[in-house]
């Protein structure tokens, strides 16, 4: 079977369409122009702003135009994780498998997150027999990557007071709180020497993590493959003189770091020393990662002698400070049971012309104050080890509001449908809620979504029942939010 012919079928047609268009952040174009010829097909007014957000606009079912105006919400990009360091996500489309009540992806990020979302808001547009009041679905751009298109939303794109964002990821729950977030960034400046003669030179390698999203997925212990790596370079530095002449790991700011190398080099005399430290460490990281990182790998192999090396006083700089920053879960809400409250994530170490290496972090917290005081330690992690460090603006956080009218709808809709009470929670995920509060402050607005697991890599899948109940309960609130007014 394939995904178009799964139910609910308009749906998965509209999703279909979309895992063929490439999406990455930052170069929506293709997908951008998707939305508009599909609004223009089905005779709905769109337009969009300077960032490139798309807002469409749908009249009410007649006889409930005076029903409030109710926004859908979600992203048109997509994170771009492959298997294949050469899949080119700008121009090829996702090859997508159904597998029992999951659709997967094959070796890269399904765009689940958020294509199911946007798919389903679409959808809603053009199903005839859905009662319903005014409706404005936005769909923005590069949400992965720095929410460019909340922070930059034109003027007079959205005129309702209920927003309904699209973009969670777990069946059977209601979110009205996220995380607020600020990225850090730490940039060293090496010289490059030559590499040292009568050097053993090894390749060491870090892959097949789990991975995952570092807001989602932070609370479940993941390794992080840049800290493992760091960790076994600096125990060597300990005993050996250990030239680095590279070190890449990780990708994006907002995926836990789920593969990364380093080619170093010991002195010949110590090389057998080397593997035997590595079996050991092997070892070590096996027992504490069981059962969880059930094919996490570490390899190593000879490899020839490199030109050139980082300078040892900056080699040492840059592993005492990827050894010593912290990463993962700082501290868990005292309001919310199970909710991390706090955590950072050291997503990437990318070496980069002009003798530099880039250090990409990302801290998350519902509480204001929190993210900067984690934010100032990582800052001076790596302001001690000689780095300069710079911080984003950041991202506000989704207060949660247990009077919100649109929640009880939402809760209602799902118990009435399915005899099940879903949970309220708030999410440590950045959404884009508390960028839109910001400027619209009498918003009120909840957030769900179908089960998906793996989001940010290439395990990523979605349930297909789920995406079911979750398009019924949409139904089901844009029914009874038409019955206002």
């Amino acid at each position: 079977m394939e995904v178009k012919d799964l139910n609910p079928k308009i749906v998965f047609e509209i999703f279909d369409e979309m895992t063929k268009i490439p999406r990455p952040s930052k170069k929506e174009g293709k997908i951008r122009q998707y939305l508009l010829d599909f609004a223009k097909k089905h005779n709905i007014d769109a337009k969009t702003d300077e960032v490139g957000n798309v807002v469409m606009y749908k009249p009410a079912t007649p006889g409930h135009e005076n029903a409030p105006i109710l926004i859908m919400q979600g992203h048109m990009d997509m994170v771009c994780e492959s298997d294949d360091p050469g899949f080119d996500f700008e121009n090829n489309p996702i090859t997508t498998i159904v597998d029992g009540e999951w659709v997967k992806a094959a070796g890269t990020t399904l765009g689940a997150d958020n294509g199911i979302g946007v798919a389903a808001s679409l959808a809603a547009l053009i199903d005839d027999t859905l009662v319903h009041g005014p409706l404005e679905v936005l769909v923005t751009v590069d949400e992965e990557t720095g929410m460019t298109g909340a922070f930059n939303l034109g003027k007079d794109m959205i005129h309702g007071k209920i927003l309904l964002n699209l973009d969670s990821e777990d069946d059977a729950e209601v979110f009205i709180g996220c995380a607020g977030g600020v990225d850090t960034t730490a940039v060293f400046k090496y010289e490059s020497v030559e590499a040292p003669a009568d050097y053993q030179y090894f390749k060491i390698e870090v892959k097949n993590g789990l991975g995952g999203h570092s807001g989602c997925d932070i609370h479940l212990g993941r390794a992080n493959a840049n800290k493992l790596v760091a960790r076994f370079i600096w125990q060597l530095m300990k005993k050996y003189d250990v030239a680095v002449a590279e070190f890449d790991g990780g990708n994006l700011r907002n995926a836990i770091a789920r593969a990364a190398y380093a080619v170093i080099g010991v002195p010949s005399s110590k090389k057998e020393d080397v593997r035997i430290a590595l079996n050991h460490y092997i070892a070590d990281i096996a027992n504490e990662y069981q059962g969880v990182e059930p094919t996490l790998s570490i390899d190593m192999e000879s490899v020839a002698s490199p030109s050139n090396c980082i300078d040892s006083a900056t080699a040492k700089n840059l592993i005492n400070a990827l050894y010593s920053a912290p990463h993962g879960v700082i501290s868990m809400s005292r309001d919310l049971e199970g909710l991390v409250e706090t955590s950072t994530n050291l997503a990437a170490v990318k070496m980069k012309p002009g003798n530099e290496i880039l250090i990409t972090t990302s801290q998350r917290s519902s509480v204001e104050s929190r993210k900067w005081d984690i934010a100032y330690q990582v800052e001076v992690v790596f302001a001690l080890a000689g780095a300069k460090v710079t911080h984003g603006d950041g991202y506000p956080g989704w207060q949660p509001d247990m009077k919100s009218p649109i929640m009880k709808i939402a809760y209602d809709a799902y118990y009435d449908l399915f005899g099940v009470k879903p949970a309220i929670k708030a999410i440590h995920a950045g959404l884009e809620c508390g960028l839109f509060k910001s400027v619209y402050p009498d918003l009120d607005m909840v957030s769900f979504g179908p089960t998906l697991h793996g989001v940010h890599s290439p395990s990523e899948k979605m349930h297909i029942p789920a995406v079911e109940r979750f398009w019924l309960q949409l139904r089901r609130i844009l029914e009874e939010v038409a019955k206002i007014g």
